[in-house]
């Protein structure tokens, strides 16, 4: 098995490719390891020294480290740890028909108006946010519309989570796109 690492705009986040399916289809986000008790794959990856955060996406994970640790001194262990869970035959879910995270998306209900931009911004953030930012080994995903303020709230995930360019990323890049396409939109805020 070969495992394929590429560094991420986070420069605590690297972003490992096994080569084959991790979740397929969704994605998983662990803060920590008392989070992970759902994937044994992320237990795994927490009993490693360093290991602050686990992401799992469709056919990749990112790791993101303590500041106390080097990626030369850590690296070797997380591929190892992988390496050993996918030939292991272990699911990377302990329980599979859970159900995947997709969005950490606020239950609010939007009507006439607010409805349509909500759908607008959702396929907006779907068909030209995600994509780049999953090549990055991250994810944005939409969170609420604040229809009165014009303010777009997004999460953000793997690699985007404490990067220090998210912000940049998420006022000149995404702000911009969906003010160019969504009028009404006057600012975006990332949800803490």
């Amino acid at each position: 098995m070969f495992i394929q690492t590429e560094s991420t705009p986070n420069p605590r986040t690297l972003k490992f490719l096994p080569g084959r399916d991790v979740l397929g289809q969704g994605s998983r986000e662990y803060a920590g390891a008392e989070a992970a008790e759902s994937s044994p794959l992320a237990m795994e990856l927490f009993a490693i020294d360093g290991v602050e955060r686990v992401y799992l996406g469709s056919d990749f994970l990112t790791i993101t480290k303590s500041e106390s640790i080097e990626w030369p001194h850590l690296k070797p262990h997380v591929l190892a740890a992988i390496m050993d869970h996918f030939t292991s035959g272990r699911p990377v879910l302990g329980d599979a028909s859970a159900p995947v995270d997709e969005t950490d998306e606020a239950d609010i209900v939007y009507e006439g108006e607010a409805a349509d931009i909500v759908k607008e911004l959702k396929e907006i953030i779907d068909a030209r946010v995600r994509p780049a930012v999953a090549r990055d080994g991250g994810d944005i995903t939409f969170h609420s519309w604040d229809h009165e303020q014009g303010v777009v709230r997004l999460n953000m995930r793997g690699s985007c989570a404490g990067c220090p360019s998210s912000t940049i990323t998420l006022k000149q890049g995404i702000e911009n796109m969906l003010r160019h396409y969504v009028p009404e939109v006057n600012r975006v805020e990332q949800v803490v």
